[in-house]
């Protein structure tokens, strides 16, 4: 019974951790529990981007990167604080950290404001990938569909093309109203340079006829006459681009063929200035 007891005492003073045989098992132990820590938040990180959300894999990869980090950083400081002597190490490792938390708070105020608010955007979830928000910007109201949302920044792609950058702050502290669907793309329209002895009408012709050639006669709205001045006439081709439909291939493909259709019906003249398209 006696040998006994002495080996448990032995082997509870071989455990302790200002030995060099505890100290490394503890670290051992550190490790094994970090990396278990780790393995779960991938695995919970994972469950989330499989489900149906707008969490994006930039999201979640930062995110993972991030909580890592963290676990690492704080099995360290505890693992210091554990072995007597590192825990001056340790103490000065905390109160760094400490140091370190604050003067990055005071010098990246705006991007830790953003990444606070993209957080509290995917908890919440006001808005999802594909809602149609309409929002308050230096130009204006502006209406479009979300296309990503990252931790810093929500990005909405709008009917005409252009893409807003909202930063999460702003989003999440303004009123955005969600029209949830997607709203009808704007017109895609073609401007077409003649000069003033050009035939008018043969010119809006040939535009409407390259149009219908290019999409659905239906979504070819009409071509306008929209300004002369001294040296020539200004017409505008207007269509609705096809859903799924890549604006700028389309008005590349209208281009050319509108400058085909002229040169073939002769409306491009030697001697008088020629058709621009844009």
């Amino acid at each position: 019974m006696n040998e006994l007891e002495d080996g448990a005492e032995r082997m509870l003073g071989i455990l302790k951790p200002d030995t060099v045989i505890g100290a490394g098992i503890y670290l051992l132990l550190f490790v094994v529990a970090a990396l278990l820590l780790s393995r779960l938040l991938r695995v919970a990180l994972h469950g989330v981007m499989t489900r149906q959300g707008h969490l994006d894999r930039t999201t979640l990869s930062f995110l993972q990167q991030v909580g890592t980090a963290a676990i690492w950083v704080v099995m360290l400081i505890l693992y210091a604080h554990l072995i007597p002597v590192l825990r001056a190490m340790g103490t000065a490792l905390l109160a760094g950290a400490s140091i370190a938390s604050v003067v990055i708070g005071l010098a990246a105020q705006s991007t830790l404001g953003n990444l606070v608010a993209g957080v509290a955007i995917t908890l919440y979830r006001p808005f999802r990938l594909g809602d149609t928000l309409q929002v308050t910007s230096p130009t204006g109201t502006e209406v479009g569909t979300v296309e990503l949302i990252s931790l810093g920044y929500t990005s909405l792609r709008t009917p005409d093309g252009r893409l807003v950058v909202l930063p999460n702050s702003i989003a999440a502290s303004q009123v955005t109203l969600n029209l949830g669907g997607q709203p009808s793309p704007a017109p895609l329209t073609v401007v077409i340079r003649v000069s003033r002895e050009a035939d008018l009408e043969a010119a809006r012709e040939a535009a409407l006829a390259t149009a219908r050639e290019a999409v659905d006669p239906a979504a070819v709205l009409g071509c306008f006459l929209t300004r002369i001045d001294a040296t020539g006439m200004t017409l505008e081709l207007r269509l609705r681009p096809p859903a799924g439909t890549e604006r700028d291939a389309l008005r590349s493909k209208l281009v050319a063929a509108l400058a085909r259709q002229f040169a073939a019906r002769g409306l491009d003249k030697e001697g008088v200035r020629r058709s621009s398209f844009s």
